[in-house]
């Protein structure tokens, strides 16, 4: 697989991604746990994922 798409894309994307995960994450809270169980492992996922890519960025 081909994920070069993923790595050019800007780091403000993953951390909006990242947000939009939590907020709907706590809309489905109480209706939906194993969804919310789901976006808050892929928020944390696109936070980590962004906050790594940032740092490369600031070493190259």
């Amino acid at each position: 697989m081909n994920f070069s798409s993923i790595k050019n894309l800007p780091i403000i994307f993953f951390y909006l991604l990242s947000i939009t995960s939590f907020v709907l994450s706590n809309v489905v809270r109480d209706k939906n746990r194993v969804l919310y169980y789901i976006l808050l492992v892929l928020g944390a996922g696109f936070f980590i994922f962004g906050f790594f890519k940032s740092r490369k960025n600031k070493q190259q």
